[in-house]
């Protein structure tokens, strides 16, 4: 009897608190965390936290994260004076899951992408996974 009552703590911690979440590792090198890199917020409300291997800047690809180490999306930047110049961006990588959908967005710039440039967003979450980023 004295063996089965840490089982039965065991079981009840679980149905109390829930399995743990699987978590999804944070890309390997050359990714880098973006906050370390440039001076943003590590969570960015709206995306996430930001991985990007620093050779592909300014375009990326960026692996978005929710704080549970879940892909939520790939983010490409894509600088307006290239785009202008009619630059093409062909082959980019999809960050491995499949694209739920897809937004375009305008930022004048930030720290890391200075420049204005269009944001692209491949969702790998239903939009209801995404407005819980906010």
């Amino acid at each position: 009897m004295r063996n089965r009552i840490p089982l039965l703590l065991l079981l009840l911690a679980v149905a109390f608190v829930g399995p743990v979440a699987a978590q999804t590792p944070a890309p390997a090198a050359p990714f880098q965390k973006v906050a370390e890199l440039v001076d943003l917020p590590e969570y960015l409300p709206g995306i996430g936290i930001l991985y990007v291997d620093p050779a592909t800047l300014p375009a990326g690809p960026f692996l978005a994260y929710d704080r549970d180490g879940a892909l939520l999306s790939t983010v490409y930047m894509l600088p307006l004076s290239a785009l202008n110049a009619r630059q093409d961006f062909t082959g980019l990588a999809t960050g491995g899951a499949a694209v739920d959908r897809v937004d375009v967005q305008f930022n004048a710039g930030h720290p890391g992408v200075a420049e204005p440039h269009v944001h692209v967003v491949l969702w790998h979450v239903p939009a209801e996974k995404a407005r819980e980023l906010r």
